[in-house]
């Protein structure tokens, strides 16, 4: 359940954001400060019943914070460029990304089931790009795909670090808490070197500021960093795939996107072989038959009995 309502809390930042309207590091700054005050509350609860955080824990959940601001930053980019569903279908490329990464920087070599999905999710990438299949939706599709692949690298990076050195099921909050005050400052920098932070934005945009810090800065995360510890990998990672999913149909809705038919296509080929490159399926498929099996001999023994 926890895992659910992060995935939903989530599948809203796009949309959130577009409707604040402000620029990608003041976007970022100001959802991490809106989500500040929640995870502190928490994350002090949890100081006053188990103790302050051990310093490896705070230093990693600092690199997590780092990670974390790459992760939106290049994502707000990425959502001006391609739209907010395209967007977030692209960020979720991080599963790929990282056995890619560690195949070609540390030798390990990635699973079958990864080497089959890569020229499918490959595919599915050319074709959001919109470099075949017609006009694509939005401002530069091409340059979205590039931003999408960072926004992909630095997800990866901040799921490692917080699952590494959040261990502690008792206390989720307290290692968000920190990552998202270092996301803070290192998008403060990032923007003023840019020059694209406002610090006093519109009311109205503060006000959507808010809401996307709350739920999905705050609660979303929270809620998935508490799963994360709690289930086994397989269950999470299909959660975490309806998050795209949704974010692709609200955007549609609320934002009025509209994909082209081989963006759409594109799409379904990215979540499908993420979903073959992460989830067992023979473990699955043993899983069900096994059930059913057990459901059979169920309904026989309860004849047997009446």
């Amino acid at each position: 359940m926890a895992a659910l309502l992060g995935a939903a809390c989530i599948s809203f930042s796009g949309i959130l954001y577009r409707y604040a309207a402000v620029s990608p590091s003041t976007g970022t700054v100001f959802r991490a400060l809106f989500g500040l005050p929640l995870l502190g509350l928490v994350a002090y609860s949890e100081r006053r019943r188990f103790g302050a955080l051990p310093a490896p824990a705070i230093r990693l959940a600092a690199v997590a914070g780092v990670f974390f601001a790459g992760d939106l930053l290049f994502w707000h980019h990425a959502i001006e460029a391609v739209g907010a569903g395209l967007a977030t279908v692209l960020g979720n490329l991080q599963v790929i990304v990282v056995g890619v990464v560690a195949w070609l920087v540390l030798g390990e070599r990635p699973s079958r089931s990864t080497l089959l999905a890569l020229p499918v999710v490959l595919l599915g990438v050319v074709l959001i790009s919109g470099a075949v299949g017609g006009k694509p939706y939005g401002a530069d599709p091409g340059l979205g795909v590039i931003l999408g692949f960072f926004t992909a690298l630095c997800y990866a990076g901040y799921l490692l670090v917080i699952r590494h050195g959040g261990r502690d099921a008792r206390r989720p909050a307290g290692p968000v808490a920190v990552a998202t005050l270092f996301t803070v400052i290192t998008a403060g920098i990032v923007g003023a070197l840019y020059g694209d932070l406002d610090v006093a934005p519109a009311p109205a945009s503060l006000a959507w500021l808010a809401v996307l810090g709350v739920t999905s800065q705050s609660a979303g995360y929270l809620f998935i960093s508490i799963s994360l510890p709690r289930l086994p990998a397989v269950v999470t990672s299909i959660i975490l795939l309806s998050q795209p999913v949704m974010t692709v149909v609200l955007s549609i809705v609320l934002l009025g996107e509209a994909p082209s038919p081989a963006q759409f296509l594109g799409v379904g080929l990215v979540i499908g072989g993420i979903a073959a490159a992460t989830l067992p399926i023979a473990r699955i498929r043993d899983g069900l038959a096994a059930a059913r099996s057990g459901r059979t001999v169920d309904a026989d023994e309860g004849r047997m009995g009446g």
